[in-house]
């Protein structure tokens, strides 16, 4: 698929990002990004198009039906270095509560025009970027979308990002269970209107710091669990983790990336 999200979009979103988001993760000295759990509802079968524009599918004219958002962010190290080439998957529920998961449910609304799962390399300076839509909820569970970062073919960090001040948070369970506020905290992101977007674009900022080891997350069944790395094995509906077929710009592979000006700052 052509990457259709245009540089003067990118710039727009991104520069608002950083403006709302200058404090970033150096605020909070940091603190490790925590885990969460990646719940039931990794995709059991990926879908034809794998790159980081899940709103629109091998270059289907009608959108997923959302809000649109511009989520972006930095992969750093715990002494603040970026981490360059390192696979970053989001999976989430589309705008009617349903994942990309045959055992789910809700799997029969699926919006077919949503891409449910979206995959990106990140760059020399750590910087990641996805279009999505704002997730919404589903019983039992507040808004959220679902990381997975892997390097060499490792899963090191699993979790998720929830929406800053939504009323759900405080009673998810999966969210409350991690044990301080710091914690949670971290976890949160605004997503805001961008200002003159006429469509109502949103943007969010997502900083993460890797500290976890692969062992830690040896539970987890995306296709860069630990395990597949050695044998050659495959995950649902995928190869095992790693840079995605096609390379740069290709099928599956990371879109071709504007050049953007730095940013001003490094379930279930």
């Amino acid at each position: 698929m052509s990457y259709l999200v245009s540089r003067r979009s990118f710039l727009r979103a991104a520069g608002f990002a950083a403006a709302i988001n200058v404090s970033g993760v150096f605020a909070e000295e940091l603190m490790r990004t925590p885990a969460l759990t990646e719940g039931p509802f990794y995709p059991d079968h990926l879908p034809l198009d794998t790159d980081n524009d899940l709103l629109v599918v091998n270059n289907q004219i009608t959108p997923a039906v959302g809000e649109i958002t511009h989520l972006s962010g930095k992969l750093l190290s715990s002494t603040g270095e970026p981490i360059r080439n390192a696979f970053i998957e989001i999976w989430q529920v589309d705008g009617n509560g349903a994942y990309l998961h045959t055992g789910d449910s809700r799997h029969a609304s699926f919006d077919k025009n949503f891409q449910g799962y979206g995959r990106f390399l990140t760059a020399s300076d750590g910087s990641y970027y996805f279009r999505t839509v704002r997730p919404v909820p589903y019983p039992g569970r507040t808004p959220h979308i679902h990381f997975g970062v892997s390097l060499g073919g490792k899963r090191v960090l699993t979790t998720q990002l929830l929406i800053k001040g939504h009323p759900q948070n405080e009673r998810d369970g999966v969210f409350r269970g991690l044990k301080s506020e710091a914690e949670r905290n971290l976890l949160l992101a605004d997503f805001e209107k961008i200002p003159n977007s006429p469509i109502g674009e949103l943007a969010a900022k997502f900083d993460m710091v890797l500290g976890r080891t692969p062992e830690d997350d040896h539970q987890v069944h995306g296709i860069a669990k630990s395990e597949m790395a050695s044998g050659g094995g495959r995950g649902p509906g995928g190869p095992r983790g790693g840079r995605p077929p096609g390379g740069a710009g290709g099928p599956g592979g990371r879109p071709q990336r504007p050049n953007v000006p730095p940013s001003g700052s490094t379930e279930e």
